[in-house]
């Protein structure tokens, strides 16, 4: 499967291209050279996931954000307050809200409303971020193309967790993420593609 167009820029941090739209999830130590954003995706309030001075860096006028509600309001602009389970279009993309939280941990609570996201490009792609996630019964009901799954531990799943998520709700490929910056390492991205039975794909955090 092709995953050119997927562009892991460290930690939880991705921009996709779909056709000439420029898409972010959660940006963060975004290069000042970054190409400019049709719209922006944030999963939740913690900072290195939401960073205003990100947003700002790449914005232009008529980005479209996406954010739970506690982070919307903090934003001026074309906001789209999400909450989770719910179905939202924007131009050519339709999104889809899975609820983010924590299982067996205290740091994202489930009461908080935050997201992941299943994003179907124009070319009906359907590419997965889950945020700050452990693995939830929600996500056993994710249909996707891709899923961009956090292995580091500490705050979310494991590596052993996601591909256990991974193997439930079978997406066609992994790309591994929340590690390398703050939580996680390459054993557990060892550990994550020795268990998920599809194709797990190692990225560079380009910066």
């Amino acid at each position: 499967m092709n995953h050119q167009h997927m562009h892991w820029l460290g930690h939880a941090s991705f921009r996709i291209e779909d056709g000439a739209t420029q898409i972010y999830i959660d940006p963060w130590k975004v290069s000042p050279k970054a190409p400019k954003a049709d719209v922006i995706f944030i999963t939740h309030a913690h900072y290195d996931h939401f960073s205003m001075e990100d947003i700002g860096r790449i914005r232009k006028e008529g980005t479209a954000l996406f954010a739970p509600k506690d982070v919307a309001y903090q934003i001026k602009g074309t906001v789209i307050a999400v909450s989770p389970g719910e179905v939202y279009n924007v131009g050519e993309l339709k999104v889809k809200t899975v609820p983010a939280y924590n299982v067996n941990k205290k740091f994202h609570p489930r009461q908080n409303n935050w997201v992941g996201y299943v994003i179907a490009l124009a070319t009906e792609q359907k590419i997965y971020h889950s945020g700050d996630s452990d693995f939830t019964p929600e996500m056993k009901a994710v249909v996707t193309d891709y899923a961009l799954l956090p292995i580091g531990g500490t705050y979310t799943m494991t590596a052993k967790e996601a591909a256990e998520a991974a193997n439930a709700f079978k997406p066609r490929m992994v790309i591994p993420m929340h590690w390398g910056d703050i939580v996680g390492a390459q054993t557990d991205f060892d550990e994550f593609r020795r268990l998920f039975r599809g194709e797990t794909v190692i990225k560079q955090p380009e910066r």
